[in-house]
């Protein structure tokens, strides 16, 4: 019986949706409001938040607190509350896409419970919204998440230590597919932020520029707009326009759902008094949180010409020139009054708390000086360790503060015994004693640790991979994957050890690297693999399931790609040919992995081994960076390199790092170039089996590319089949990123943006275009045969060439080789064997 109440609620609260959004003309497919700690359904500008009761089906908790204020009003969300003694979890089936998740919070006291000193913890399968969270006032949180690899939404409350979590009211809501759609432009630098829609966010500001306050019912999407007023640095230096009636909504840009017409129809204008020679900003000044980077949507409307062109502003965030001289109606297919938005991403995580926006007059003649804004949203975007709040995601979205006060409770349930406790905790410190004490040649591997959880060399612990897990994976459920490490279902070897593909229990296929104790590649690079890519999410990262440290075994798991390594689509095996579209989309997902790596956090991960056996392709041949075991955290902001010794793969090794020791950003960005070139022409990067000037691919193409004949050297199955345009654009691309000095190369978002234009040159013939058969228009017709390729990239120690990475002791001291040649040094490869 209460299934079937709750499901007509369900129901009714769809039906309530759909007559008022009806009305604003956008639907949700999903739009839980749940009431919490209410008993009774409860109406908020229109929208029904069923009671808590008939939504219990939806949470799991280990106690059912439903508390009430003194005032117990009936239509307010704010005076009832569920409190939470212990991890509490929401879950809640969805279809795919963006959703709003806002949280209510209305601190009152409760019996024994004083709400405002509650702290707590609230995430999601994927992200941190909350942490240590303590409010004193009322306030509503609302997020941005999109839910791409599920068919459900986990929230879970998690109390810190011995406190305990509340909650008054909660939404789960459909996003448009199209609100956050494309690549944002930086602001202030050039260059576009890719993968917003892995992105979570938080709203921090949503303000109404000239205008008064938006409640939820006139918004479509239940948005509230503050005025900014408050956030005016000079209010006597504007005025405020309100032409709500004159709004017209263009199709294929801004809509009633990016921003309602009390928005647009309202702006903050530049008050010029009809000065001519009037020349200042109107600056707004907002509080943000140090340490992300933020999404900056801002929402134009002329309402204030009366013909086409008049209005030329320029746009700044914290003094930096994002726009100059934007004409509006010029975007707009010269439509006055138009709505229209633009977003931007900060370039890098705010090292300070605020953020300013300022507009202003531009250099170009018009009749006066003005300038106008009509809304601006700022949403916090999360951190490379999935978290929009600080502390650190543990299992059970707990912050480590919890995780800490936790862990004796934890143990004491798992052992039964306090001295179990004292002898692990000793066990540990004598691990993490001997672990200080190995090398990179120890063939002794020490657990990481003994309790499943790891502490990195910041102190960070190492995520969970969900909420209900740690990355530890019992060696019996790995045994259990791979049929106890079968020979057939061995799909590779490497420097680390053999790779088996193997499948989960729940049917995920995965990837299982076990390491050789007799590795060159031992404790350190097994650390470092898994501190990196705990710490990333990324699509064109390969994501790490695992691991598992018992019985000296080191073995990570990773997702399962299903068309394995780039090298192997490229030579040495039987593989169908790819076609020129295929590997420049291959090019473009790497260099968006990488860019991801080099921008995407506080401070920049250099990969360090950067090649196309390191570079995986799944089943929709999209392409995964792979193999962080080298990787480095990059320089600090007043640094230009870290100093270092030499790692990496011959043929691929920066000569300025391999020279100076001195690792920068731009050393992967060379060893992308050979990758470029390694695409191009289909051919290992080192092979001795040729004529002395064709061992090493980088120099022999670059004496092709600065004749410009590249066309001489590409894969003979791409003949005829390349526009010579993208080759050409694709060439210099190449040639940017072999530079002698990291100085002269691109970043790696500039490289990704000439390998998007690349493509783009490829594709400018449409289907049945002429010209798309006429072989004289396509690259490669002259003839050239190769060897038959089948060696590996050659590996080899800075002193001896062997089998591994190129490797030197931290402590050794390598003199400056700058006038040395790197021919000399590669001609004197002879060994091929490969990882």
């Amino acid at each position: 019986m209460g299934s079937e109440k709750f499901g007509f609620l369900i129901r009714v609260s769809l039906i309530s949706s759909f007559l008022i959004c009806l009305c604003h003309g956008y639907v949700p497919l999903n739009n839980y409001l749940i009431n919490c700690g209410s008993s009774t359904n409860v109406t908020v500008t229109g929208r029904v938040f069923m009671s808590d009761k008939l939504a219990s089906n939806l949470l799991t908790s280990p106690s059912e607190i439903l508390a009430a204020s003194n005032r117990n009003s009936n239509s307010d969300i704010y005076q009832t509350a569920r409190i939470f003694t212990g991890v509490s979890k929401y879950r809640f089936s969805l279809a795919k896409g963006r959703h709003w998740i806002r949280l209510h919070f209305n601190p009152f006291h409760y019996q024994t419970f004083q709400m405002g000193s509650a702290k707590f913890s609230v995430s999601s399968q994927t992200h941190v919204l909350l942490s240590d969270f303590t409010v004193k006032s009322r306030v509503m949180k609302e997020y941005s998440v999109n839910i791409v690899a599920t068919d459900h939404l986990e929230l879970t409350f998690a109390p810190s230590g011995d406190s305990f979590a509340f909650l008054n009211a909660l939404e789960v809501v459909s996003v448009p597919d199209t609100l956050f759609s494309g690549d944002p432009s930086f602001a202030g630098s050039p260059g576009k932020f890719q993968g917003l829609s892995w992105q979570a966010l938080e709203t921090v500001h949503r303000v109404n520029m000239g205008g008064p306050r938006v409640t939820p019912n006139n918004d479509t999407l239940s948005r509230i707009w503050e005025p900014d007023s408050e956030f005016l640095i000079e209010k006597n230096l504007v005025k405020s326009v309100s032409k709500i009636a004159s709004v017209v909504y263009v199709p294929g840009f801004a809509t009633e759902e990016t921003a309602p017409r009390t928005v647009y129809g309202t702006c903050t204008e530049m008050n010029s008094a009809d000065n001519p020679t009037s020349n200042f900003n109107v600056t707004w000044d907002f509080n943000v949180d140090p340490g992300f980077q933020y999404f900056l949507r801002f929402h134009f409307c002329d309402i204030v010409s009366k013909a086409l062109n008049q209005l030329y502003f320029n746009v700044y965030v914290d003094s930096m020139l994002v726009v100059k001289s934007l004409d509006l109606s010029s975007y707009l297919y010269n439509t006055l009054s138009g709505a229209y938005s633009m977003d931007y991403v900060t370039g890098l995580a705010k090292q300070t708390n605020r953020i300013r926006v300022s507009i202003g007059p531009s250099t170009l003649h018009t009749s006066y000086p003005t300038a106008i804004l009509n809304g601006l949203e700022i949403m916090k975007m999360n951190n490379s360790k999935g978290q929009l709040s600080g502390g650190t995601f543990l299992p059970g979205g707990s912050s480590s503060t919890t995780k800490k006060k936790n862990v004796g409770m934890i143990i004491g349930v798992t052992v039964g015994s306090l001295l179990v406790l004292v002898v692990l905790v000793g066990l540990f410190l004598l691990c993490k004693k001997r672990g200080r004490d190995l090398d990179d040649h120890s063939k002794t591997w020490i657990p990481l640790s003994s309790n499943g959880t790891n502490s990195s060399s910041n102190g960070t612990t190492i995520a969970s991979i969900n909420s209900n897990s740690s990355y530890r994976i019992p060696l019996a459920a790995v045994k259990e994957a791979t049929n106890s490490f079968d020979e057939n279902r061995a799909i590779g070897v490497g420097g680390f050890g053999k790779v088996y593909k193997g499948e989960l229990r729940d049917g995920m296929k995965v990837a299982v690297k076990r390491g050789n104790p007799k590795s060159q590649q031992g404790f350190a690079e097994f650390k470092t693999e898994i501190e990196t890519l705990s710490q990333f999410r990324h699509r064109h990262l390969v994501s790490l399931i695992g691991y598992c440290d018992e019985n000296n075994e080191m073995i990570l798991v990773y997702e399962y790609m299903e068309n394995g390594t780039l090298k192997s689509h490229l030579y040495g095996s039987n593989l169908p040919s790819l076609s020129w579209k295929q590997r420049l989309e291959i090019c473009i997902g790497s260099a968006r992995g990488l860019h991801y790596l080099h921008t995407g956090d506080s401070k920049p991960v250099i990969h360090r081994d950067v090649k196309s056996a390191n570079i995986l392709l799944d089943e929709n041949l999209m392409a995964k960076v792979a193999d962080f075991g080298l990787s480095k955290t990059g320089p600090e902001i007043d640094q230009t390199h870290v100093s270092t010794a030499v790692k990496g793969s011959f043929g691929y090794l920066d000569p300025e790092y391999f020279r100076r020791q001195q690792l920068t950003e731009k050393s992967d960005v060379y060893s992308f170039g050979v990758v470029m070139f390694e695409v191009l022409c289909a051919r290992p990067v080192i092979d001795p089996t040729l004529t002395r000037e064709m061992v090493n691919l980088a120099e022999w193409a670059m004496k092709w590319q600065n004749k410009g004949q590249l066309e001489h050297i590409i894969d003979p199955s791409l003949r005829g089949k390349i526009r010579p345009d993208s080759l050409r654009k694709f060439g210099e691309t190449v040639e940017k990123c072999l530079a002698d000095y990291g100085v002269d190369r691109p970043s790696m978002g500039d490289v990704l943006w000439n390998l998007e234009y690349a493509l783009q040159l490829q594709d400018a013939v449409v289907d049945g275009d002429p010209e798309e058969d006429n072989s004289t228009n396509m690259i490669g017709e002259l003839p050239l045969r190769f060897n038959d390729f089948n060696h590996g990239d050659t590996r080899v120690n800075v002193s001896v060439a062997r089998e591994g990475k190129i490797q030197e002791e931290e402590e050794s001291s390598v003199s400056d080789l700058s006038g040395v040649s790197m021919s000399k040094v590669f001609s004197q490869l002879i060994k091929s064997e490969g990882r």
